[in-house]
């Protein structure tokens, strides 16, 4: 089956769950992701770039809720679809109770690794935080940037034409 086999099998064999400070979990949020419909029933292009293969800016919002929120649930009761609502109020955020990314150990599974010694986090809660919102953040940027230079070079490939086919 799927998951005995590939990343699936490797993150289930326990390989990564020894250590405090390091996990690894997969994110299904687009497993079971269908295409996002408009009113009519029609394809919401508007969730889509020009080559209607690759995300537009509100695509790749959507997505990065949706993986944000993803990493926020418990392993076990994870989103497998996205419901490209574009609504922002549906972020999940830490809370005092669980102020960590969701893994393995810390949402109840296989915790029979013995613990024997209290030790202290090797790594603070709230680096991990920092470090998942600075990601989220970086990323946005870097879409921003590609998308205003394709735009702007859009605009100049216009003007050239423009003016090319204007006679005097």
């Amino acid at each position: 089956t799927e998951e005995q086999c590939g990343v699936f099998g490797l993150v289930n064999s326990g390989r990564y769950e020894q250590r405090e400070d390091f996990a690894v979990v997969v994110q299904p949020f687009f497993r079971n992701t269908v295409l996002p419909l408009d009113r009519d029933g029609k394809p919401d292009l508007s969730f889509f770039a020009a080559d209607c293969f690759h995300f537009s800016r509100k695509g790749y919002a959507e997505m990065a809720m949706a993986l944000w929120n993803n990493m926020m649930e418990p392993v076990g009761e994870k989103q497998t679809y996205n419901n490209f609502t574009y609504d922002r109020s549906k972020l999940k955020c830490p809370t005092p109770d669980k102020p960590f990314l969701s893994t393995v150990r810390n949402s109840g599974f296989r915790n029979s690794v013995p613990n024997t010694e209290k030790t202290e986090p090797s790594v603070p809660y709230w680096a991990v935080i920092v470090a998942a919102v600075a990601g989220v953040l970086v990323g946005s940027a870097l879409i921003w940037a590609v998308s205003r230079r394709t735009t702007r070079h859009r605009r100049e490939t216009e003007t050239e034409k423009n003016m090319k086919t204007t006679s005097l």
